[in-house]
């Protein structure tokens, strides 16, 4: 079935295969500032996880998941109230869970031969 996809979706996938060890990362990251042990070192590496990731997924066309990480990354630099950005960091961390389900899939999906957009209708 892999031969049947287009090459921005091998690119994808390849992207794709390397994010479920950054977000556990990320996973664990965000509850140890949850544990009030957070120090700057944590939020850099972070935000440095959460940047490397975004350029990544920016590269191949997944804005979904772009666009997340990108907002994690300005939330994890912020001040502000240590319990908004803990909650605000899970609802980023769940939020990139579902948009990696729907880029999987749409990237496993092989595009209809001959078609590159939706089908003309046709009169008779």
């Amino acid at each position: 079935m892999t031969d049947k996809l287009t090459p921005r979706q091998k690119a994808q996938l390849a992207v794709l295969e390397t994010l479920p060890p950054k977000f556990q990362q990320i996973h664990r990251l965000v509850e140890e500032i949850a544990g009030m042990r957070v120090d700057e070192t944590v939020l850099r590496r972070l935000t440095r996880l959460l940047d490397e990731s975004k350029a990544a997924t920016n590269t191949v066309g997944l804005t979904a998941l772009t666009e997340t990480m990108g907002i994690m990354g300005m939330l994890a630099r912020r001040s502000g109230g240590h319990q908004m950005k803990v909650r605000g960091l899970r609802e980023g961390m769940n939020s990139l869970k579902i948009n990696f389900e729907g880029a999987l899939r749409s990237a496993s999906m092989p595009d209809p031969e001959g078609l590159d957009g939706p089908e003309a209708p046709t009169t008779g």
